[in-house]
């Protein structure tokens, strides 16, 4: 039977009742379902409206495997939080989170903690949480990076998962951290809200194309619609078009691919022909209605081939349905 620490609950009611501190990276705030551990600074943060998003509850099972996952899509909030100084270990930070998500009414649905309790490929270990990072990628870089960089510690690292019945819906709170160094416990806070995509809400943006063509070579065109299993832009199109073509005006030596994906329903035949169709939609509304130079876009489709996320639920195929601008050499 799992204790609870009493005292736990106020310490974070009264973190969540004070200022955020100064050095905390700016637009970023703790989530209201779980404040931060005392003293610790919110170096970066991320929110999407909706993701779907995966949750491993099993150890590792094989190369780069986990056996035991559990799906959900919806609002996704992630916080990175750093710990320095050297007054607390990482295994104090894990216990405070397990505590406190145990008194807050969260189902633990997995825990581990590495070295203290972990076996090689257990919950929480270094190869799980690679796993588990490398499935549910966060946009761009920052502090969070910390992670994913190594290090030439070998303090350990953790991870403890709660779920949550409302009433309105199931809130996940995930929390993985390691020992970064010997006076710096990294810890990221992911909160998972499932109540119903709320879709059109997220539509291509110049200054984030900008960034995920400069660090990763390509960039998803949010917001165009299309007719159901038809190349035909829908009028809705026009504000993600905009964007679109303010971002290549203001590139205007830069050359791209404009690439179409499609979810794994239906025949590869099919499929690969509707993707290289919508591509092509999009390339002459570019090209014809903004004046985009013809030689700056190709258009081609890869199908189902690309895939982002499962194509086992509802969630996951909405989201491999997609054009990318990618960038030619």
């Amino acid at each position: 039977m799992r204790y609870r620490v009493s005292l736990l609950t106020a310490i974070l009611l009264a973190v969540a009742a004070t200022p955020a501190q100064t050095q905390d990276a700016e637009g970023c705030s703790d989530h209201g379902a779980l404040t931060r551990y005392p003293n610790t600074v919110l170096e970066w943060c991320q929110t999407d409206n909706y993701l779907p998003y995966r949750v491993p509850v099993g150890p590792v099972t094989g190369y780069r495997a986990i056996g035991e996952w559990i799906d959900i899509e919806g609002r996704v909030t992630r916080n990175f939080y750093s710990l320095k100084g050297g007054e607390r270990t990482h295994a104090e930070v894990w216990k405070n989170f397990s505590d406190a998500l145990d008194e807050a009414g969260f189902e633990i649905i997995a825990e581990g903690l590495f070295p203290e309790r972990n076996v090689k490929g257990g919950i929480g270990g270094a190869g799980w949480l690679g796993v588990y990072y490398s499935t549910n990628p966060w946009r761009g870089s920052g502090a969070v990076g910390k992670l994913v960089s190594g290090t030439s510690s070998s303090g350990g690292t953790g991870a403890v998962f709660g779920r949550k019945e409302r009433a309105d819906d199931t809130i996940y709170a995930l929390v993985t951290l390691e020992q970064h160094s010997s006076d710096e416990v990294a810890a990221l806070i992911t909160m998972v809200e499932t109540k119903p995509a709320e879709t059109g809400l997220v539509v291509a943006n110049a200054e984030a194309m900008g960034h995920d063509i400069e660090e990763l070579g390509r960039t998803v065109l949010y917001g165009l619609q299309f007719a159901y299993d038809d190349a035909a832009l829908l009028p809705e199109s026009k504000p993600a078009l905009d964007e679109i073509a303010g971002f290549l005006a203001a590139r205007p030596d830069t050359r791209f691919y404009v690439v179409g994906h499609t979810d794994a329903k239906g025949t590869h035949a099919y499929n690969m022909k509707l993707s290289a169709d919508r591509a092509l939609s999009v390339r002459a509304a570019l090209v014809q209605d903004y004046g985009i130079a013809p030689d700056r876009l190709e258009a081609a489709g890869v199908g189902p081939l690309v895939p982002v996320f499962t194509n086992a639920t509802d969630g996951g195929r909405a989201k491999n349905r997609r054009v990318e601008l990618v960038a030619r050499e």
